[in-house]
Protein backbone atom coordinates (compact mmCIF):
# COMPACT_ATOMS: atom_id res chain seq x y z
CA UNK A 1 0.00 0.00 0.00
CA UNK A 2 3.34 2.26 0.72
CA UNK A 3 4.28 1.83 -3.01
CA UNK A 4 0.39 2.63 -4.19
CA UNK A 5 0.48 5.81 -1.95
CA UNK A 6 3.58 6.75 -3.33
CA UNK A 7 2.67 6.76 -6.87
CA UNK A 8 -0.69 8.47 -5.79
CA UNK A 9 1.74 11.49 -4.88
CA UNK A 10 3.40 11.65 -7.94
CA UNK A 11 -0.07 11.76 -10.13
CA UNK A 12 -0.51 14.22 -7.89
CA UNK A 13 2.51 16.15 -8.26
CA UNK A 14 2.15 15.52 -11.92
CA UNK A 15 -1.78 16.58 -12.34
CA UNK A 16 -1.28 19.56 -10.37
CA UNK A 17 1.86 21.02 -12.36
CA UNK A 18 -0.04 19.92 -15.78
CA UNK A 19 -3.23 21.95 -13.98
CA UNK A 20 -1.30 24.62 -13.04
CA UNK A 21 -0.92 25.87 -16.82
CA UNK A 22 -4.59 26.49 -17.14
CA UNK A 23 -5.22 27.10 -13.59
CA UNK A 24 -3.86 30.59 -11.95
CA UNK A 25 -4.79 29.01 -7.95
CA UNK A 26 -3.08 25.77 -8.72
CA UNK A 27 -0.24 28.08 -10.30
CA UNK A 28 0.67 29.73 -7.27
CA UNK A 29 0.39 26.25 -5.22
CA UNK A 30 3.03 24.98 -7.35
CA UNK A 31 5.40 28.15 -7.54
CA UNK A 32 5.46 28.71 -4.13
CA UNK A 33 6.52 25.24 -3.22
CA UNK A 34 9.56 26.01 -4.90
CA UNK A 35 10.46 28.85 -2.26
CA UNK A 36 9.38 26.62 0.95
CA UNK A 37 12.66 24.80 1.29
CA UNK A 38 14.59 28.68 0.60
CA UNK A 39 12.11 29.85 2.83
CA UNK A 40 12.62 27.98 5.44
CA UNK A 41 16.63 27.80 5.74
CA UNK A 42 16.23 31.26 5.76
CA UNK A 43 14.57 31.61 8.71
CA UNK A 44 15.27 28.75 11.08
CA UNK A 45 18.93 27.49 11.94
CA UNK A 46 19.41 23.87 13.66
CA UNK A 47 18.82 25.32 17.02
CA UNK A 48 16.29 26.68 16.79
CA UNK A 49 13.48 24.98 18.79
CA UNK A 50 10.35 25.11 16.66
CA UNK A 51 6.33 24.84 16.64
CA UNK A 52 4.99 23.61 13.50
CA UNK A 53 1.32 24.19 12.69
CA UNK A 54 0.24 22.84 9.71
CA UNK A 55 -3.17 23.80 7.77
CA UNK A 56 -5.10 22.58 4.48
CA UNK A 57 -6.43 26.21 3.89
CA UNK A 58 -7.69 29.51 5.76
CA UNK A 59 -10.26 27.67 7.72
CA UNK A 60 -8.01 25.04 9.09
CA UNK A 61 -5.74 27.88 9.95
CA UNK A 62 -8.51 29.73 11.93
CA UNK A 63 -9.83 26.57 13.98
CA UNK A 64 -5.18 25.84 15.07
CA UNK A 65 -4.37 29.37 15.86
CA UNK A 66 -6.05 29.59 18.96
CA UNK A 67 -3.76 27.01 20.08
CA UNK A 68 -1.11 28.02 18.08
CA UNK A 69 -0.58 31.10 20.32
CA UNK A 70 -1.44 29.66 23.56
CA UNK A 71 1.75 27.38 22.68
CA UNK A 72 3.64 30.24 21.91
CA UNK A 73 2.74 32.06 25.09
CA UNK A 74 3.86 28.77 27.25
CA UNK A 75 6.54 28.30 25.44
CA UNK A 76 8.18 31.79 24.27
CA UNK A 77 11.38 30.90 23.34
CA UNK A 78 10.01 28.72 20.38
CA UNK A 79 9.65 29.84 16.76
CA UNK A 80 7.09 29.16 14.74
CA UNK A 81 6.17 27.70 11.51
CA UNK A 82 3.10 27.15 9.43
CA UNK A 83 2.52 25.36 6.56
CA UNK A 84 -0.28 25.26 4.23
CA UNK A 85 -1.60 22.95 1.42
CA UNK A 86 -3.90 25.23 -0.49
CA UNK A 87 -3.16 28.64 -1.95
CA UNK A 88 -6.61 30.30 -0.79
CA UNK A 89 -5.04 29.48 3.14
CA UNK A 90 -1.68 31.23 1.94
CA UNK A 91 -2.43 33.87 0.20
CA UNK A 92 -5.10 34.97 2.98
CA UNK A 93 -2.66 34.84 5.86
CA UNK A 94 0.65 35.95 4.47
CA UNK A 95 -1.11 39.15 4.04
CA UNK A 96 -2.06 39.50 7.13
CA UNK A 97 -0.46 40.60 10.68
CA UNK A 98 0.18 37.11 12.40
CA UNK A 99 2.53 34.68 14.93
CA UNK A 100 4.60 32.79 12.30
CA UNK A 101 8.22 33.48 11.80
CA UNK A 102 7.61 31.92 8.72
CA UNK A 103 4.68 30.29 6.37
CA UNK A 104 5.27 28.66 3.33
CA UNK A 105 3.35 25.95 1.14
CA UNK A 106 3.79 22.22 2.87
CA UNK A 107 6.49 20.80 0.41
CA UNK A 108 5.01 17.85 -1.60
CA UNK A 109 4.60 14.26 0.58
CA UNK A 110 7.47 12.22 -1.36
CA UNK A 111 10.22 11.15 1.07
CA UNK A 112 13.06 12.84 -0.35
CA UNK A 113 11.59 16.07 -0.55
CA UNK A 114 10.12 15.76 2.97
CA UNK A 115 13.60 14.61 4.78
CA UNK A 116 14.96 17.25 2.94
CA UNK A 117 12.60 19.75 4.71
CA UNK A 118 12.61 18.31 7.77
CA UNK A 119 16.27 17.88 7.90
CA UNK A 120 16.63 21.40 8.36
CA UNK A 121 14.61 22.01 11.40
CA UNK A 122 14.21 21.48 14.53
CA UNK A 123 10.92 20.42 15.66
CA UNK A 124 10.21 19.86 18.96
CA UNK A 125 6.13 19.59 18.04
CA UNK A 126 4.04 19.49 15.08
CA UNK A 127 0.08 19.81 14.56
CA UNK A 128 -1.78 19.10 11.81
CA UNK A 129 -5.83 20.45 11.66
CA UNK A 130 -9.13 18.67 11.03
CA UNK A 131 -8.04 15.71 8.53
CA UNK A 132 -4.94 16.55 6.51
CA UNK A 133 -3.18 13.64 6.68
CA UNK A 134 0.21 13.18 4.70
CA UNK A 135 1.72 9.86 5.19
CA UNK A 136 5.31 10.30 4.51
CA UNK A 137 5.51 13.62 6.42
CA UNK A 138 3.77 11.98 9.43
CA UNK A 139 6.24 8.83 9.59
CA UNK A 140 9.48 11.14 8.73
CA UNK A 141 8.61 13.30 12.45
CA UNK A 142 7.69 10.46 14.15
CA UNK A 143 11.33 8.96 12.95
CA UNK A 144 12.81 12.36 14.41
CA UNK A 145 11.03 11.40 17.60
CA UNK A 146 8.78 14.71 17.51
CA UNK A 147 5.50 14.82 18.98
CA UNK A 148 2.81 14.85 16.28
CA UNK A 149 -1.06 15.80 17.41
CA UNK A 150 -4.29 16.53 15.37
CA UNK A 151 -6.02 19.23 16.52
CA UNK A 152 -10.11 19.76 15.93
CA UNK A 153 -9.56 16.28 14.46
CA UNK A 154 -13.19 15.04 12.82
CA UNK A 155 -14.09 11.40 11.04
CA UNK A 156 -16.77 11.06 9.30
CA UNK A 157 -18.07 7.91 7.80
CA UNK A 158 -16.93 8.20 3.82
CA UNK A 159 -12.97 8.58 4.51
CA UNK A 160 -10.74 6.16 3.54
CA UNK A 161 -10.32 4.73 7.18
CA UNK A 162 -13.42 3.04 7.16
CA UNK A 163 -13.12 1.02 3.36
CA UNK A 164 -11.94 -2.00 2.64
CA UNK A 165 -8.38 -0.90 1.46
CA UNK A 166 -8.22 1.96 4.80
CA UNK A 167 -6.10 -0.34 7.04
CA UNK A 168 -3.19 0.74 6.01
CA UNK A 169 -4.01 4.63 6.46
CA UNK A 170 -5.76 3.40 9.91
CA UNK A 171 -2.07 1.63 10.43
CA UNK A 172 -0.11 4.72 9.83
CA UNK A 173 -1.73 7.47 12.12
CA UNK A 174 -1.73 4.96 14.81
CA UNK A 175 1.95 4.27 14.60
CA UNK A 176 3.12 8.13 14.13
CA UNK A 177 0.37 10.10 15.66
CA UNK A 178 0.39 10.60 19.42
CA UNK A 179 -2.81 11.82 20.02
CA UNK A 180 -6.02 12.75 18.52
CA UNK A 181 -8.07 15.97 19.63
CA UNK A 182 -11.52 15.38 18.39
CA UNK A 183 -14.28 18.18 17.51
CA UNK A 184 -16.81 15.39 18.55
CA UNK A 185 -18.29 12.31 20.22
CA UNK A 186 -19.25 10.73 17.18
CA UNK A 187 -15.50 11.21 15.74
CA UNK A 188 -13.84 9.58 18.11
CA UNK A 189 -16.46 6.85 18.15
CA UNK A 190 -15.52 6.35 14.70
CA UNK A 191 -11.54 6.55 15.33
CA UNK A 192 -11.99 4.26 18.01
CA UNK A 193 -13.84 1.81 15.52
CA UNK A 194 -10.94 0.92 13.29
CA UNK A 195 -8.44 1.13 16.58
CA UNK A 196 -7.39 5.01 17.04
CA UNK A 197 -7.36 4.54 20.88
CA UNK A 198 -5.45 7.76 21.62
CA UNK A 199 -7.96 9.86 21.58
CA UNK A 200 -10.14 12.35 23.73
CA UNK A 201 -13.11 14.74 22.47
CA UNK A 202 -12.51 18.62 23.27
CA UNK A 203 -14.46 20.32 21.08
CA UNK A 204 -13.95 22.75 18.43
CA UNK A 205 -11.11 25.44 18.88
CA UNK A 206 -13.17 27.74 16.65
CA UNK A 207 -15.43 28.34 18.88
CA UNK A 208 -12.48 30.00 21.04
CA UNK A 209 -11.39 31.59 18.34
CA UNK A 210 -14.70 33.22 17.73
CA UNK A 211 -15.32 34.21 21.30
CA UNK A 212 -12.26 36.50 21.12
CA UNK A 213 -13.87 38.51 18.31
CA UNK A 214 -16.61 40.15 20.36
CA UNK A 215 -13.16 41.90 22.50
CA UNK A 216 -11.58 43.49 19.44
CA UNK A 217 -12.37 46.40 18.02
CA UNK A 218 -14.94 45.38 15.16
CA UNK A 219 -15.80 49.22 14.00
CA UNK A 220 -15.94 49.19 10.38
CA UNK A 221 -15.87 52.88 8.68
CA UNK A 222 -19.44 53.77 6.85
CA UNK A 223 -21.09 50.90 8.26
CA UNK A 224 -23.33 52.29 10.64
CA UNK A 225 -24.24 55.55 8.90
CA UNK A 226 -25.05 53.10 5.79
CA UNK A 227 -27.62 50.43 8.06
CA UNK A 228 -29.09 53.89 10.00
CA UNK A 229 -32.43 52.25 11.41
CA UNK A 230 -33.09 49.37 8.76
CA UNK A 231 -32.60 46.14 9.44
CA UNK A 232 -29.49 44.65 7.91
CA UNK A 233 -28.44 41.24 6.31
CA UNK A 234 -24.75 40.24 5.62
CA UNK A 235 -24.46 37.74 3.12
CA UNK A 236 -21.07 35.75 3.54
CA UNK A 237 -18.90 34.57 1.44
CA UNK A 238 -21.38 34.10 -1.00
CA UNK A 239 -21.55 31.86 -4.39
CA UNK A 240 -24.39 32.10 -6.91
CA UNK A 241 -26.77 30.57 -4.43
CA UNK A 242 -26.68 33.14 -1.73
CA UNK A 243 -26.59 36.08 -4.51
CA UNK A 244 -29.70 35.16 -5.58
CA UNK A 245 -31.50 35.12 -1.77
CA UNK A 246 -30.05 39.12 -2.11
CA UNK A 247 -32.04 39.00 -5.10
CA UNK A 248 -35.40 37.80 -4.15
CA UNK A 249 -35.24 40.20 -0.44
CA UNK A 250 -34.07 42.74 -3.33
CA UNK A 251 -37.21 42.66 -5.15
CA UNK A 252 -39.33 42.10 -2.21
CA UNK A 253 -38.36 44.47 0.45
CA UNK A 254 -36.49 47.58 -0.70
CA UNK A 255 -36.19 48.52 3.31
CA UNK A 256 -33.94 46.16 4.39
CA UNK A 257 -29.83 47.00 3.93
CA UNK A 258 -27.56 43.89 2.23
CA UNK A 259 -24.20 43.90 2.66
CA UNK A 260 -22.53 41.35 0.39
CA UNK A 261 -19.19 39.66 0.54
CA UNK A 262 -18.25 37.58 -2.11
CA UNK A 263 -16.09 34.68 -1.16
CA UNK A 264 -13.67 35.50 -4.32
CA UNK A 265 -13.62 39.10 -5.30
CA UNK A 266 -14.10 37.81 -8.94
CA UNK A 267 -17.44 38.06 -8.61
CA UNK A 268 -17.99 41.59 -7.80
CA UNK A 269 -18.45 42.48 -11.40
CA UNK A 270 -21.41 40.18 -11.66
CA UNK A 271 -23.18 41.12 -8.73
CA UNK A 272 -22.80 44.57 -10.02
CA UNK A 273 -24.33 43.87 -13.03
CA UNK A 274 -27.36 41.86 -10.79
CA UNK A 275 -27.98 45.09 -8.54
CA UNK A 276 -26.15 47.97 -10.56
CA UNK A 277 -27.05 51.02 -8.13
CA UNK A 278 -25.15 48.97 -5.74
CA UNK A 279 -22.00 51.00 -3.88
CA UNK A 280 -18.57 49.09 -3.72
CA UNK A 281 -16.98 49.19 -0.41
CA UNK A 282 -13.72 50.48 -1.86
CA UNK A 283 -15.55 53.74 -3.12
CA UNK A 284 -17.20 54.75 0.04
CA UNK A 285 -14.40 56.83 1.28
CA UNK A 286 -15.43 60.46 -0.19
CA UNK A 287 -19.40 59.22 -0.22
CA UNK A 288 -21.99 61.91 -0.60
CA UNK A 289 -24.89 61.68 2.15
CA UNK A 290 -26.73 60.68 -0.71
CA UNK A 291 -25.06 57.57 -0.97
CA UNK A 292 -27.05 56.40 2.34
CA UNK A 293 -29.99 55.63 1.04
CA UNK A 294 -28.55 52.78 -1.46
CA UNK A 295 -29.98 49.21 -0.32
CA UNK A 296 -26.39 46.85 -1.12
CA UNK A 297 -22.90 47.38 -0.21
CA UNK A 298 -20.83 44.98 -2.20
CA UNK A 299 -17.46 44.25 0.28
CA UNK A 300 -14.92 44.17 -2.95
CA UNK A 301 -12.21 43.85 0.42
CA UNK A 302 -10.77 41.29 2.49
CA UNK A 303 -9.86 40.77 5.77
CA UNK A 304 -13.67 42.31 7.05
CA UNK A 305 -16.29 39.77 6.86
CA UNK A 306 -15.88 38.74 10.54
CA UNK A 307 -16.38 42.60 11.67
CA UNK A 308 -19.68 42.79 9.36
CA UNK A 309 -21.56 40.11 11.14
CA UNK A 310 -21.46 42.33 14.58
CA UNK A 311 -23.57 45.12 12.65
CA UNK A 312 -25.87 41.96 10.63
CA UNK A 313 -29.83 41.10 12.08
CA UNK A 314 -30.08 38.34 10.23
CA UNK A 315 -26.50 36.75 8.78
CA UNK A 316 -26.92 34.58 5.00
CA UNK A 317 -23.31 32.34 4.92
CA UNK A 318 -22.17 30.77 1.49
CA UNK A 319 -21.23 27.63 0.39
CA UNK A 320 -24.05 25.22 1.64
CA UNK A 321 -25.80 25.14 -1.35
CA UNK A 322 -23.83 23.38 -3.14
CA UNK A 323 -20.56 20.61 -2.35
CA UNK A 324 -18.57 23.64 -2.25
CA UNK A 325 -18.35 23.42 1.82
CA UNK A 326 -20.00 25.63 4.16
CA UNK A 327 -18.34 28.64 5.26
CA UNK A 328 -17.60 29.29 8.83
CA UNK A 329 -21.51 30.24 10.28
CA UNK A 330 -19.56 30.43 13.98
CA UNK A 331 -18.04 34.12 13.04
CA UNK A 332 -21.94 35.43 12.87
CA UNK A 333 -23.88 33.39 15.71
CA UNK A 334 -21.01 34.74 18.17
CA UNK A 335 -22.51 38.28 17.81
CA UNK A 336 -26.00 36.86 18.30
CA UNK A 337 -26.87 37.10 14.82
CA UNK A 338 -29.31 33.78 13.20
CA UNK A 339 -27.62 31.85 10.34
CA UNK A 340 -29.44 30.91 7.07
CA UNK A 341 -27.79 28.67 5.16
CA UNK A 342 -28.15 25.93 3.11
CA UNK A 343 -28.29 22.22 3.98
CA UNK A 344 -24.75 20.83 2.04
CA UNK A 345 -22.89 20.65 5.15
CA UNK A 346 -21.96 17.22 5.99
CA UNK A 347 -18.90 18.04 7.38
CA UNK A 348 -19.68 20.74 9.02
CA UNK A 349 -20.74 19.15 12.35
CA UNK A 350 -21.59 22.77 14.17
CA UNK A 351 -24.21 23.27 11.16
CA UNK A 352 -26.58 20.82 13.18
CA UNK A 353 -25.77 21.78 16.24
CA UNK A 354 -26.78 25.52 15.84
CA UNK A 355 -29.78 24.36 14.07
CA UNK A 356 -30.85 21.79 17.03
CA UNK A 357 -30.17 25.24 19.45
CA UNK A 358 -32.80 27.23 17.40
CA UNK A 359 -30.03 29.57 16.83
CA UNK A 360 -29.93 28.95 12.74
CA UNK A 361 -31.68 27.39 10.35
CA UNK A 362 -30.88 25.15 6.35
CA UNK A 363 -32.85 25.76 3.79
CA UNK A 364 -32.65 22.99 0.88
CA UNK A 365 -33.86 25.87 -2.14
CA UNK A 366 -32.95 29.32 -2.46
CA UNK A 367 -36.52 30.66 -2.26
CA UNK A 368 -37.36 29.17 0.91
CA UNK A 369 -34.37 30.81 2.12
CA UNK A 370 -34.91 34.43 0.86
CA UNK A 371 -38.64 33.72 2.57
CA UNK A 372 -37.35 33.00 6.24
CA UNK A 373 -34.81 35.94 5.69
CA UNK A 374 -38.01 38.19 5.08
CA UNK A 375 -40.04 37.05 7.55
CA UNK A 376 -37.29 37.37 10.15
CA UNK A 377 -36.59 41.07 9.40
CA UNK A 378 -40.17 41.77 9.25
CA UNK A 379 -41.25 44.22 12.21
CA UNK A 380 -44.23 41.84 13.16
CA UNK A 381 -41.62 38.77 14.19
CA UNK A 382 -38.93 41.21 16.49
CA UNK A 383 -39.69 38.83 18.94
CA UNK A 384 -38.40 35.50 16.81
CA UNK A 385 -35.65 37.46 15.70
CA UNK A 386 -34.87 37.96 19.42
CA UNK A 387 -35.04 34.52 20.53
CA UNK A 388 -33.32 33.11 17.59
CA UNK A 389 -30.13 35.68 18.28
CA UNK A 390 -30.13 35.01 21.88
CA UNK A 391 -29.96 31.67 20.96
CA UNK A 392 -27.16 31.48 18.39
CA UNK A 393 -25.13 33.71 21.10
CA UNK A 394 -26.02 31.19 23.77
CA UNK A 395 -24.63 28.35 21.51
CA UNK A 396 -21.58 29.62 21.14
CA UNK A 397 -21.28 30.89 24.63
CA UNK A 398 -21.73 27.32 26.55
CA UNK A 399 -19.08 25.74 24.26
CA UNK A 400 -16.19 24.42 26.33
CA UNK A 401 -12.41 25.79 26.33
CA UNK A 402 -11.38 23.70 23.71
CA UNK A 403 -7.92 25.11 23.69
CA UNK A 404 -7.24 24.74 27.30
CA UNK A 405 -7.96 21.28 27.31
CA UNK A 406 -5.44 20.55 24.21
CA UNK A 407 -2.56 22.58 26.16
CA UNK A 408 -2.81 20.33 29.11
CA UNK A 409 -2.39 17.40 27.53
CA UNK A 410 0.05 18.70 25.14
CA UNK A 411 2.16 20.25 27.70
CA UNK A 412 1.46 18.00 31.10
Amino acid sequence: MAFLYNIFISLLIFGMKAFSLFNAKTKKGVEGRKESLHKMKRTFSKSDKVIWMHAASLGEYEQGLPVLEKLKEKLPDHKILITFFSPSGYENVIKKKHIADEICYLPFDKKNIINEFTEQLNVKLFFTVKYDYWYNLLAELKSRNVPVYVISALFYERQSFFTSYGKWFVKQLKRNVDWFFHQTHFSMALAKSVGLLQSSVTGDTRFDRVKQLRARNNHVDFISDFIGNHKSVVFGSSWQAEEKIAEMIFRKNRAIKMIIAPHDLKRVEHLKNIFPDALLYSETGNSQPSAYNAQVLIIDSIGLLSKLYSYADVAVVGGGFHDAGLHNILEAATFGVPVVFGNHYKKNPEADDLIAAEGGKAFQEEHTAAEFVLFLTNEENKEELERMSQNAQTFVDEKPDSTEMILQKILS
